[in-house]
């Protein structure tokens, strides 16, 4: 499980562990908070592809599909 703080989330670099149409590297490029702070969506763009995604931010806290870096 891969701990994240939602905070320091934007910029973050992810990999994922099963690639799909060569796509391995995203950065996250946007994070909207409510006005409790709590994440309420979350932008990843494929670095090669530069395609963009909206993803649940706590799908990154699975290790079996994501790894935090570029690996």
């Amino acid at each position: 499980m891969n701990k994240i703080n939602p905070r320091k989330l934007l910029h973050s670099k992810w990999t994922a562990i099963t690639p799909v149409n060569r796509e391995k590297h995203f950065m996250v490029i946007d994070v909207e908070f409510d006005e409790e702070g709590g994440v309420v969506a979350t932008q990843v763009e494929a670095v090669l592809t530069k395609r963009v995604e909206s993803i649940d931010w706590a799908e990154l806290t699975n290790s079996g599909k994501w790894l935090h870096g570029w690996k």
